[in-house]
This record gives C-alpha cells, structure tokens and sequence, in this order.
C-alpha cells in the first residue's frame, strides 16, 4: 500500500462513519504562544477542544502535517522523524471511548480497511496515578472486540496520558496500538519495551483539563483525539524495517547517494529527514525565514545539520536545493504551497548554505584544533558515562565540580576528575566556534562524541544567555503557560489584530492584506504587505483609530457559512485553500468582517488601550507591527 492510498481509505472510512474532511494547517501556528511549530493535529483545534463550535460539526478528520525536534538525536534511526503526516479524528463533545476504540479496530482489521490480523495487534491503556484513574473502560473494550488479555499492557503516565500541549490545557488518557513488525510470529504475551512492536496509532480521551495549580479537573465537553503516524504505518503495512524504505523517502535518499562521495546511511537519512522538514517550513506561506530566534532558529539548525552530514558524506556542491527539489515532487499534489513557493525555498536554501559553507570550513580547522588537544576517554568508560547521566539527568550539573551527582557518575564510570578535564570542549572554546563561526552546540557536541569527548554544555549556555546572541530563553517563554490559562489575554489580543487590520487598510492603503501574524499573552504580531517604514505621526493615527473602535463598544459577532458567501460580504480570509466548506466568520460592528477559527471577545470595550511597541521591516515589501493592550 502507498502512502497516498492509505491517506484516501483513512479519509473515507471517516467519512463512512459521519465525520467531515478539514485541511492541514499551517506548520506556523498563529495564535498559539505554547509552541514554535504544529506539532500534533490537536493542536490547531485547541478552541474547539475547549467548547468554541466548530463551522463544520463535533466529527472532524484529517492529514495534519507537523513538525518535532524534541527526538532530533534519534532521527536516522527506524522510525523517528522531524517532519510527518498525522492522520487523525476527533470527535468535539460528540462520541467517546466505545466508539473510538471500536473504529480503530475496524478500520485496521477488516479486509475492506487495513486488513491487518488481529494477532498482529497490542494495544496499551492508562494505569492510573494518584491524579487520574486506571481507565479500565478502554480495557473492557478491547476484550469485547477479541483482544486477549495477555496483549494489553497497563502504562504509567509518560507513556499513556497525552498533553497537554503547553502546561495547562484539555489532556487525558490514552490507548495505542501497536504493530507487530517481525516476519517471526508475535509472543502470546505484550511486551511494549519488546522493539518489535511499533506503535501505529494513539486514541487520546480528553476527559481533563489541567489548570495553574496543576491541578485535573473535568472536562464539560469530552472530547477524542486519535492520531496515527502516516511514515510509521505505512513501513509496517509494507514489511519495511524503517520509515525511510518508503516511496516517501527512497527518492530522497537515491539522490543524496549520487551526490555522495562515500556511503552512510545514518547520514543520509538525517539528510533526508531535515531538508524535508526544511523544506516544509519554507513552503509556508508565511514565509519563515532561517534566522538566530524562535521558528527561524530550528530551521537554520536543520538546514546547517543536513549540510554537516552533506560534508560527512563528501558532497562537494552545494546540494540543499537539489534535494528540496526531490521533495517538492513528491509532496506538491497534497500540499500545493510547496511548489507555489518553490522560488522562495529554492533561494533561502541556497542563501543558507552559501552563508554556512563561507565560515564552515575555517570553524572546521578550528575544531580540529580543538580536539587535537583533548585526550578521548575509553569507549567503554565514556559510554557508560554518557548513560550514567542519561539516567540521572544531571547532564548539566556534572559540570560543577563541588555536584555528588558528578563524583558519582565519574567514580561509577571509574574515571578521573583529571581524566574527565582533559577530555572536555570548555564551554568558552564550544561558544567562540557558535559565536565565530555559527556552529551549533548540537554540532560540536556531535563532533565531540564522535571523538569520545565532552562538551561543557553549562558553561556554554551560560556564555550564551550574557551575549544575548540567541535568545532560548525567548523561545523557552513560549512554553510555559497553556494557551487554556492565558485565553484571556490571548482571546482580547486576538480581537485587536482585527482591528489593526482594518485600521491599516483605513489610514494607510486600501491594498493592504495581512502576511501573517503569532499572539502570545504579552503581545500580537502582525505582518502585511508595505514597501516603506510608517512615520510616526501613521503610527500615532493607527493607534487612534483602533482605539476609537474600541471605546465605541461594539459586538463582537460569529457566524457559519460558505467561504464564498463570506468573500461576497467583503469579509477578509488569509490563506483561503485551507478552509472547508463552512467557516467562521467574525463580524465587529460594522467595522470589521474577517473569516477566522477565533477565539475572540463579545465587545470591543473589553480590550483597553491598544498600543504599537515597534514597526519593522520583516523582508522585501513585508513590514511587522507589534503592539500591546494595557
């Protein structure tokens, strides 16, 4: 089966059971402070989770695209990837637990589906902790439907509880099921830490919301989540041992082999893998461009990772563009942005890789440098250090020298403090290489492990926060609240970037549209079409007017309908390929009609005083205003 085939009979067999067809969103989430990417297809419905009604029912599904970094050390290996397709469900108040379960089964085992042998499946359930109960439901469910008791296996919380995506927000329980991947036959009983087994697909029963003190309560509207990994099913379903043996990859990696001088696998799947991704996030149109902040700094570190693995292999030209092209053709059909912005893609690789190779090869003969007056420990000895840390987790404080976890480690490893010394990358000399010649920490440390050598990754982190070169903290920020306990601010922000919308077509050009825009608690960021910097008396009349607005008190109104119908009303629509049938179209008075997913307040006179903090230019005939309500 192609991937393409079981993308059409995921789709259809939903739709079979009631649900209606939404597009992916975009990979740049636009009102979302939690995250930097679209990470999981739940994620765009956030609003919808928590009560907000969506235009096209309780019953959705979707190919969601998404991107993550967290495992990027485990990308090349079988199944972890940056960038893949999610299929999902959700069912918005409507369905539950029973029906969920039941149409995962059919769906991967009746011959009109799937048609995979039920006993080629284990499935695992929620065990319970003292916040949340041990979901026995879904247990007794699968029994009901023929799976035996000896393959289902009870996990704690990491394993079996999703979300929520930031740290508050909808979460629950949830029951995976996995897939036997060897030609041997399946043991009677389940073993999840048995790597035979894959995990296809996730049911997420959101039942919970965590709140600021941590705290579960119950959902009012239960809600389900499912989500099964397009690349990893696809592997399974096909006899393939790994993700990157599909028609998704293989023309990827057949044409880094006719490029490459030398042969590695490990390096051509990380090649693969992160100029997809790239690839993907460039093919955005919003445009997101490689950059030392936020969005633009996991890109420009996956475009210079896959150029690293270029030199491992001995590319000798420049290939990112190349290789974008290979992905381009096999993605454009279902994502037409990519070729649409082909150009766009094309030059920001090119610009990049130019930009990395110019400093590149000096930082290469600093680090050799470097490294040649280090001493590498024993294999066996830093190998089982690297591991005694892992499993601490005190990877950070092994560096101060006064720490016991440090003295443990090294005297369990049987190692010297001297020993350990001589074999270590100061933090000052890993920040001149990032600082002179833009490697990534992530790059020396692999270069440092190839060497059985370490990396003083404390002091570097701390060099890095005092030259404010690259913010993580900033990033970091994105992360910390849930968008459930910020709605508040985030809803009122999200209402006045309509209203600086209309203002701008208003006071300074009729032809003005928006490019983009990210809200977090503390801010909003629009981005529009202007080839010049706004004076400070436009700044000023902007300000005015989208003040008078607000004290005029008007409501706020949300109806359903047609896209079509919204563009004969005048109403304003970014990005109008990825909307369904019906939407959401939000009215403010008789001053604004936009089509958006919301959230947003009742009246206008909830916002207070709007304020414009700075105006930029963000690239060629793109500004971008941020502004505050105090």
């Amino acid at each position: 089966m192609k991937a393409e085939e079981l993308k059409k009979k995921y789709l259809e067999f939903f739709k079979t059971k009631g649900h209606e067809i939404i597009k992916s969103e975009s990979l740049i989430p636009e009102h979302d402070p939690t995250v930097l990417f679209t990470t999981a297809g739940m994620q765009p419905l956030v609003p919808f989770l928590l009560g907000q009604p969506h235009p096209l029912g309780k019953r959705l599904a979707d190919v969601q695209k998404c991107i993550r970094t967290g495992d990027i050390e485990s990308v090349g290996d079988e199944t972890h990837l940056t960038f893949f397709e999610m299929l999902g469900n959700w069912s918005l108040g409507d369905y539950f637990k029973k029906e969920a379960i039941q149409w995962s089964f059919e769906f991967l085992t009746s011959e009109k589906w799937l048609g995979i042998p039920i006993e080629k499946l284990a499935i695992s359930c929620f065990a319970g902790d003292e916040n949340t109960p041990k979901d026995t439901e879904s247990e007794k469910i699968w029994l009901e439907l023929g799976i035996k008791k000896e393959r289902i296996a009870f996990l704690p919380r990491e394993d079996n509880f999703w979300g929520p995506a930031g740290q508050t927000g909808p979460c629950g329980p949830c029951t995976e099921m996995f897939f036997w991947s060897s030609n041997e036959k399946p043991p009677e009983k389940f073993n999840p830490k048995d790597k035979k087994w894959v995990e296809i697909w996730n049911d997420v029963f959101m039942e919970y919301n965590k709140n600021k003190e941590g705290k579960y309560e119950m959902l009012k509207q239960k809600n389900v989540d499912t989500g099964m990994g397009l690349e990893r099913t696809i592997a399974m379903l096909n006899g393939k041992k790994s993700v990157y043996e599909t028609e998704l990859f293989t023309p990827i990696t057949s044409k880094i082999k006719t490029l490459a001088a030398k042969q590695n696998e490990k390096s051509e799947r990380i090649i693969a893998d992160h100029l997809k991704a790239a690839v993907f996030i460039l093919g955005d149109d919003k445009h997101l461009e490689p950059s030392n902040t936020e969005q633009g700094y996991v890109l420009r570190k996956l475009i210079r990772r896959a150029i690293r693995h270029g030199r491992e292999l001995q590319i000798k030209q420049n290939f990112t563009s190349t290789i974008a092209m290979e992905v381009i053709q096999i993605y454009k059909k279902d994502y037409p942005e990519l070729e649409r912005n082909t150009n766009f893609i094309i030059n920001e690789l090119d610009k990049e890789e130019q930009k990395f190779k110019t400093v590149i090869e000096q930082g290469f003969k600093i680090v050799e440098e470097i490294i040649s007056k280090k001493t590498s420990l024993n294999k066996e000895k830093y190998l089982t250090l690297l591991k005694l840390e892992e499993e601490s987790k005190t990877l950070e404080k092994t560096w101060e020298k006064k720490e016991k976890g440090r003295n443990y480690e090294i005297k369990e490893a049987g190692l010297s403090e001297k020993e350990i010394d001589n074999a270590t990358i100061t933090g000052k000399e890993a920040f001149l290489l990032y600082q002179s010649f833009g490697f990534p920490l992530e790059m020396i440390d692999e270069l440092a492990r190839e060497k059985n050598l370490l990396v003083n990754k404390l002091e570097f982190n701390t060099l890095l926060a005092k030259h404010q070169e690259l913010s993580r903290t900033a990033a970091t920020g994105l992360f910390k609240s849930g968008l459930a306990d910020e709605s508040e601010q985030t809803t009122k922000l999200h209402t006045a970037t309509h209203l600086l919308n209309e203002a701008l077509r208003r006071v300074i050009d009729k032809n003005i549209k928006q490019k983009g825009s990210n809200i977090t608690p503390e801010r909003l960021r629009f981005d529009f079409n202007f080839n010049r910097k706004l004076t400070p008396e436009e700044i000023k009349k902007i300000e005015d007017e989208v003040n008078n607005v607000i004290k005029k008190g008007l409501n706020v109104e949300r109806t359903e309908m047609t896209l079509e119908e919204a563009k004969k009303l005048g109403a304003q629509a970014l990005f109008t390929e990825k909307y369904g049938s019906k939407v959401s179209v939000y009215k403010i008075g008789d001053y604004s009609i936009e089509v958006c997913t919301g959230p947003h307040v009742k009246n206008t006179s909830e916002l207070g005083e709007f304020k414009i903090i700075k105006e930029e230019a963000v690239s060629a005939g793109v500004r971008r205003i941020k502004a505050i309500l105090t």
